[in-house]
């Protein structure tokens, strides 16, 4: 059996407290028991590892739920033996795998948040001996921030990751042509390690999409703006609009309203694991030009002359 740790009792709150409570009281008490503000201390050293561990639990609403399901009959000191199907977390374990070797985190946590050992390994309660097969470790997932261009042409990138109880690494990750924001990009076997003996987890990077101060995304799609005036508008004409392909040369048609989309076909986001492309839109907007010349000052007078007297021919007044 392993014994109950009360992490409520550990950070000095109550079963109430608020999450800015349990936030100000592990600030605390993490400064006062640090390794570094310790050094060669075990006893503070064990307790930083402790802290953490209750902060762990009691900052996420889920995992604090989780916990919380346990009830308030459970003392520290008591044997524990958790519920059935307590089931484990994908957790952010940061830099406490460097406070020592394998986890940083008590038998009680691994067993009621990383799976029993005796419900794992199926071996009567006994943990599989060291290099035996087991059940994977923990996948884990990081954020990576891409330009629209590296969505469009695909990238690699050099990132750090690091997983409890091993040191943090680089490494070069390629991410294929056509992600998408939201998407997930699989690394095999850079997750958590596995605590039963079996493969480690792997590692998902989540794709955010940099804001572009050219193009927006819808789907497939790139869009853009090209200004025209109102002569261009009325008239047509042509303008250069810039793709991720570089300039292209498009036709206005006479007659264009402010706001209408133009298409390129094939010139938007490749879509992944087909051989095509999405399309480039382009959006117009009609600027009405601030300063005039002393000819187009008397052009546009003439202009509105024509026009008051075709709305007056029109109305018949």
């Amino acid at each position: 059996m392993v014994k109950f740790k009360d992490y409520y009792d550990t950070l000095g709150v109550s079963r109430s407290a608020t999450d800015k409570e349990i936030k100000s009281a592990y600030r605390k008490l993490a400064r006062q028991h640090h390794p570094d503000a310790n050094p060669g201390d075990k006893a503070a050293e064990d307790k930083f590892k402790d802290i953490a561990e209750a902060y762990e639990v009691l900052k996420d609403p889920e995992k604090r739920r989780r916990y919380d399901m346990l009830g308030s009959g459970w003392k520290a000191g008591a044997d524990f033996q958790p519920p059935p199907d307590f089931g484990g977390f994908n957790f952010d374990f940061g830099d406490l795998g460097d406070l020592g070797k394998g986890s940083p985190f008590s038998d009680f946590f691994e067993m009621v948040f990383g799976q029993t050992l005796r419900q794992a390994a199926g071996r009567g309660g006994q943990a599989p001996p060291r290099g035996a097969p087991g059940r994977a470790g923990q996948d884990q997932e990081a954020e990576i921030e891409l330009s629209v261009e590296e969505l469009a042409r695909g990238t690699t990138r050099m990132i750090q990751v690091s997983a409890p109880g091993m040191r943090s690494k680089t490494l070069e990750v390629k991410i294929p042509a056509g992600v998408r924001g939201g998407s997930r990009v699989r690394v095999p076997g850079e997750g958590a390690p596995s605590a039963l003996g079996g493969a480690r987890g792997d590692l998902y990077l989540k794709v955010k999409v940099k804001p572009h101060p050219y193009y927006s995304l819808d789907g497939d799609s790139l869009i853009s703006e090209a200004q025209i005036s109102p002569a261009q508008a009325v008239l047509g004409g042509e303008v250069t609009v810039t793709t991720i392909d570089g300039l292209v040369r498009i036709t206005v048609p006479a007659g264009t309203q402010p706001g209408r989309l133009l298409r390129l076909r094939g010139k938007g986001l490749p879509k992944i694991k087909r051989q095509e492309r999405g399309d480039h839109l382009v959006r117009i907007k009609i600027v009405v030009p601030t300063q005039l010349s002393a000819e187009e000052k008397a052009l546009y007078e003439k202009l509105a002359l024509i026009e008051h007297d075709r709305l007056r021919a029109t109305s018949g007044t």
